[in-house]
């Protein structure tokens, strides 16, 4: 069914709506042998709190971006590959309920659907496309993820110094533990690879050591082997922040998932309901 999908009409249709729903600004998202397989929206935790965002599953990748105008369009594009997706199940808590999380190698959040049906459906449809991936491809499921951020309302210290925060000392994160922490313990950076090969991220004193300490090691062994490595890097070094979408995110007035929140659907081109796909 899926095969059949990839050449209708309606697909391409589906799929060149999603890309223009992002303006200019988005990523091209038609390939050959792509399906849209369903959309909707989720909350998702951000470092400042629960954020509204649309999520569209295809048969490869998880795309997803920031709502304006009323859901009709979208910005801050983000496009996974599914084999790099690790769903964990989570039971309800005190600020989000019907949540899950999702570990990429670049970033990991939570995100929470409008019911429990909903949450189940997500999981379930992801799984089974991600399964379908990996078999076809022949390649193993990712194993090194980036840690979750913790909230900025979660601490009102630095979780190292215990220095409280205030308008002149501001929160921070670190890339490698996640820790809310102040800017004099996070002035060190360093390229934490699986989140970007190249680029140096803000990290804690103490992750700064941990990985120095591996970066040691590591060019104590390519010297023996006459190979070279990179370095772990200080306040001199160019300094690449969290993500825009991380920095920039647009507060929402109506956080109730269930007032604004359309239910699952996936997509189907060939049946006039919207029912499961069957292969």
């Amino acid at each position: 069914m899926v095969d059949q999908l990839a050449f209708s009409q309606p697909n391409w249709e589906r799929i060149h709506n999603v890309e223009n729903s992002f303006g200019p600004s988005g990523k091209p998202l038609f390939q050959p042998g792509r399906v849209l397989i369903g959309e909707g929206r989720l909350m998702k935790q951000s470092r400042r709190g629960l954020q509204p965002k649309v999520f569209f599953l295809f048969n490869d990748v998880l795309v997803y971006g920031s709502i304006i105008l009323n859901g009709r369009w979208h910005k801050k594009q983000q496009i996974i590959p599914l084999e790099d997706i690790q769903l964990e199940n989570l039971e309800d808590s005190a600020s989000m309920k019907n949540q899950w999380l999702i570990r990429t190698p670049r970033k990991s959040f939570y995100v929470a659907a409008s019911s429990y049906e909903e949450k189940q459906a997500w999981i379930e449809h992801v799984e089974d496309c991600q399964s379908r991936l990996l078999q076809s491809s022949g390649r193993s499921p990712g194993s090194t993820f980036a840690v979750t951020w913790i909230p900025n309302k979660a601490s009102a210290i630095c979780m190292r110094c215990s220095d409280k925060f205030s308008v002149t000392q501001r929160r921070h994160h670190c890339r490698k533990c996640g820790f809310v922490v102040c800017g004099t313990c996070s002035k060190k950076r360093a390229v934490i690879r699986h989140i970007h090969p190249t680029k140096w991220l803000r990290v804690c004193s103490t992750c700064h050591s941990s990985l120095s300490r591996t970066e040691a090691e590591a060019e104590e062994m390519s010297r023996v082997r006459g190979n070279s490595t990179g370095k772990t890097g200080s306040d001199e070094d160019e300094v690449d922040g969290s993500s825009e979408e991380e920095e920039t995110e647009e507060q929402m007035e109506d956080h109730d998932p269930s007032r604004w929140m359309d239910p699952w659907s996936v997509y189907v081109y060939l049946k006039p309901g919207h029912v499961r796909l069957e292969t």
